[in-house]
């Protein structure tokens, strides 16, 4: 079995695109976990999970841009997406990466950048969220996040369960009343900074989940983890916490059984929705997440 480090490293070997991609099997594959390259082929991946009771989040993919020019084109491609969305009455919002706005350019770039999206989406009644990347982004990332939400409340963050500075990051989140979607992470990070061990991740991540449910406040539980949802379900309930007060979030193409579940049980449910021609770290990093994705890879290489 290829070992999650492994996987992680692949994601960052551009080369390998090209290779894999000679392969139909891998180009079926990853339609599971990619919507498509055009926002068109993304709204319809939308519509097909507002049918379901299922609310989205549109993703342009791309991170580590290093050039202006092209950190600015991603404002235009959000604006086209914030137009779609409005176009086709579709229940979404998008997600943004720092690094894709420019932030590894110039704080201020990303933060213009940043703010041209959130001003169009609040104008256009869509919320925006902030991905978090690697832990060389994060101090900056909340930093900038801090002078956004202090000027508009279309706008949340992203915290990783898996680093251990981040039930101090939620607290003092907490107090800009951010929304907060809580994921475990996904970077390859040293031991220094993260819980090497799932277990200790798994156990910070249901502590996070209940320090953010007694907030008071609307945050996502990001997890495809029936151990984690049903954590969440069971404080929630002894708290008196309605469902109505968060949201489950889980990624295209992964346990689309249990996001179905949770929408016909009454709980809000938001599904990731990546689409773009830089869909290769990505693709390889939901496989890092759970290895035994692999299989899922070589039983349709097998398939017509």
């Amino acid at each position: 079995m290829i070992t999650k480090n492994a996987l992680l490293y692949m994601s960052k070997q551009e080369g390998l695109r090209d290779i894999l991609t000679q392969f139909r099997f891998f180009q079926k594959v990853t339609s599971r976990f990619v919507a498509g390259e055009t926002i068109e082929e993304a709204a319809n991946a939308v519509k097909r999970l507002n049918s379901l009771a299922i609310k989205a989040s549109f993703d342009h993919l791309g991170e580590a841009i290093r050039n202006e020019e092209e950190a600015n084109s991603e404002v235009y491609e959000y604006h086209k997406i914030i137009d779609k969305i409005s176009s086709d009455g579709l229940k979404s919002g998008v997600s943004i990466k720092p690094t894709q706005l420019g932030l590894d350019i110039s704080p201020d770039l990303f933060l213009n950048n940043s703010r041209r999206i959130i001003e169009k989406a609040a104008y256009d009644g869509r919320f925006v969220r902030i991905d978090m990347e690697d832990s060389r982004h994060t101090t900056a990332t909340i930093e900038l996040f801090k002078k956004l939400r202090a000027d508009f409340q279309n706008v949340g963050i992203v915290i990783q369960a898996y680093l251990y500075r981040s039930r101090d990051d939620i607290i003092d989140l907490l107090k800009n009343r951010a929304s907060i979607r809580l994921c475990k992470g996904a970077y390859d990070e040293p031991a220094s900074v993260a819980f090497p061990k799932k277990l200790d991740t798994d156990n910070n991540y249901i502590a996070l989940t209940q320090l953010l449910l007694d907030s008071g406040y609307y945050h996502g539980i990001a997890t495809h983890d029936e151990k984690m949802i049903n954590a969440t379900i069971d404080y929630a309930e002894k708290r008196n916490i309605p469902k109505a007060a968060y949201e489950f979030q889980m990624l295209y193409g992964v346990r689309r059984d249990l996001q179905e579940k949770l929408a016909r049980e009454g709980f809000n449910m938001r599904v990731y929705v990546p689409y773009g021609k830089h869909w290769y770290p990505y693709f390889m990093r939901r496989l890092a997440e759970r290895p035994a994705n692999i299989w899922f890879v070589l039983k349709n290489a097998f398939k017509g």
